[in-house]
């Protein structure tokens, strides 16, 4: 079930919310046991299938975390517990994840051809696996005090985060469920968290779903063995760039507006990433809760910068390395990962180089603008590995968007033969360029308008109306589209 769909917003969505407040006082304790449920129906609503095997991997880490807590915040039992728990999940994602990608790999590299039919991948299986290997690494460094099973399926399964993330902390998460203050209706959360949600959904529906034309166009011609020009090129990077942010931060912006009508608080996932001088904050600003995971439960491990710059350097690059196997089971999102990997041993050796040389520059404007200029270069030349279905997809859109010298039709064929206006393609990306760049990020937005419809009641009234309405109108205008446009982390 999609949050742009009329299913969820007109009838999902209402249904959990007055069943969650107007439980009787009495009964308030099955509030978590009742989004447990609802959360259940929202997976199971997509992939009824894959339910069991949901439920199943909750109770099998439930039952793990309980024997570590048992055993005793890192005592050597916990310690096997906890391998033992890891590796399951891990061969669970590795099966439904990879198992294709692995026998396709095998084939490829030996001209062999075995073949163990199409394994469906279940969605949202990545982020709710890394929420309990978060919970177990947690339970064993630092020990569990919750152990409610209702507020731990919650936690798990809770249907705003459960698709596409964030990747969710024990910490964070169970004194929410547990606090039954939590369960009655507070007006100024609900009206912040539904501003908040039309946002997002303005986001998906115009700005991501708009440009996602131009993106496609460029880069499904490009796997079909057509070569754009130097213009078409661009814009179909540009295009995704601009498509994915706004995409996945509007997906993030919907599930924290959902969470504070519940009166719960996810973290934030995103914090104008393209405004960064570097890769390292590119990454610390995108997708928050993977970086965090990613350092916390990799990268440290490794030992970090721990051992010397140089062994930095190769966790770094095995930590990203596998992080980009985590996007996706296909070798160019493995070379995504290796770039940035590449990228931020780059970007840790020249900042400490600076940092010993010419320290001055790291304070000056041209200075700042170039970097800034260079990050965003490096990340948009790693999303068209991101993006492509091949390597050599990749190349053509590598290779016309380096085509300085080449002759530039005045057509520009690919963009023209699908109904796509070239000058309107650059104005997509020029205004979403805009907003990425300069307009507050959602997150202030969130935090202003909470703390004002908090503090002024009567404003609450004004902003239900206008952002209902707005939410109305934007699903209208997605329901009258030929086909649902799933959010791109959903595959994932």
């Amino acid at each position: 079930m999609l949050f742009t769909s009329a299913a969820f917003a007109f009838l999902y969505l209402p249904l959990v919310l007055l069943v969650f407040y107007l439980l009787p006082e009495r009964h308030r304790t099955l509030a978590a046991g009742w989004l447990f449920a609802a959360s259940l129906f929202f997976y199971g609503y997509w992939m009824p299938e894959f339910v069991a095997l949901l439920l199943g991997s909750i109770v099998w880490n439930y039952s793990i975390g309980r024997r570590i807590a048992i055993s005793g915040a890192r005592s050597p039992a916990a310690k096997r517990w906890l391998i033992l728990g890891v590796t399951v999940n891990l061969l669970l994602l590795g099966y439904f994840k990879y198992a294709n990608f692995f026998v396709d790999s095998l084939n490829a590299l030996f001209d062999t051809g075995w073949h163990i039919g199409e394994v469906l991948l279940p969605i949202g299986i990545s982020f709710f696996t890394f929420t309990q290997i978060a919970f177990l690494a947690d339970g064993y460094q630092k020990g569990v005090r919750e152990f409610a099973f209702t507020h731990y399926g919650l936690f798990v399964t809770y249907f705003p985060h459960l698709i596409a993330g964030p990747v969710l902390h024990h910490a964070q998460m169970m004194p929410q469920f547990r606090d039954t203050a939590n369960d009655r209706f507070k007006p100024g959360n609900f009206v912040g968290g539904l501003m908040i949600f039309a946002l997002g959904l303005f986001k998906k529906v115009v700005l991501a779903d708009g440009v996602s034309p131009y993106a496609d166009t460029v880069f499904n011609a490009a796997q079909a063995g057509a070569q754009p020009d130097l213009v078409e090129a661009w814009i179909g990077a540009l295009a995704y760039t601009f498509q994915l942010y706004f995409d996945f931060s509007g997906y993030s912006d919907m599930a924290i507006g959902l969470s504070w009508m519940f009166n719960i608080r996810l973290p934030y996932n995103f914090n104008s990433p393209y405004r960064a001088t570097s890769i390292s904050e590119f990454w610390r600003c995108w997708h928050m809760s993977l970086s965090a995971f990613l350092r916390d439960y990799l990268y440290i491990p490794l030992g970090g910068s721990q051992k010397g710059p140089a062994r930095r350097y190769v966790n770094l690059f095995i930590t990203m390395l596998l992080g980009g196997l985590w996007h996706g089971a296909a070798w160019t999102f493995v070379v995504w990962g290796g770039l940035h990997g590449l990228y931020l041993a780059i970007n840790h050796a020249f900042r400490a180089a600076v940092a010993r040389h010419v320290p001055q520059w790291s304070e000056r404007l041209a200075y700042k603008l170039a970097a800034w200029g260079i990050t965003m270069l490096a990340v948009i030349v790693g999303w068209v590995f991101f993006r492509a279905e091949s390597f050599a997809a990749a190349g053509r859109i590598l290779t016309g968007m380096t085509a300085i010298d080449a002759p530039a039709g005045a057509s520009h064929p690919l963009l023209w033969n699908t109904g796509l206006d070239t000058a309107r393609g650059l104005l997509w990306c020029a205004v979403l360029g805009a907003l990425a760049f300069l307009c507050p990020n959602s997150n202030r937005i969130g935090e202003a308008l909470l703390s004002r419809t908090r503090a002024r009641p009567g404003l609450c009234a004004l902003l239900a109306g206008a952002g209902l309405t707005l939410a109305v109108l934007l699903v209208f205008i997605n329901e009258t589209r030929d086909a649902a446009s799933a959010f791109i982390y959903f595959n994932f």
